[in-house]
């Protein structure tokens, strides 16, 4: 295994864990540690979003420069995967809700699917 791939393995083991850590400490009310959750959750994230820079200097890739493309393909993203979260709350938690939530659900998957050609492009 090399470096860089190892290196990234461990940040994203670890910035993982924190992250789904501090979300069930958010998210259980038996727990009881709101504050604690979101400090958790948020060292989490940092990790996560550290490893994208770290990565590309260990392969000697210049850093990403932020383009409409980038901001566009990031918020496609985000939508997507709050639209996906959506469809599982309608489907999950809320009452009467369950194939409003999936046809909502599969919208969101639908918006994720998008950021393949975005990504990729099409051969």
């Amino acid at each position: 295994m090399k470096k860089e791939n190892f290196i990234a393995l461990i940040m994203g083991t670890v910035g993982g864990i924190l992250f789904a850590l501090g979300m069930c400490m958010c998210l259980l009310p038996q727990w009881n540690a709101f504050g604690q959750g979101v400090a958790l959750g948020a060292a989490g994230a940092v990790v996560l979003i550290a490893m994208l820079p770290v990565r590309r200097k260990m392969l000697g890739k210049p850093a990403i420069r932020v383009r409409g493309k980038t901001l566009g393909t990031i918020a496609l993203g985000l939508g997507g995967a709050l639209v996906l979260g959506l469809g599982l709350c309608m489907t999950m938690v809320w009452e009467g809700m369950l194939i409003p939530g999936i046809l909502v659900g599969l919208a969101g998957i639908g918006l994720l699917f998008c950021l393949i050609p975005l990504c990729r492009g099409l051969r």
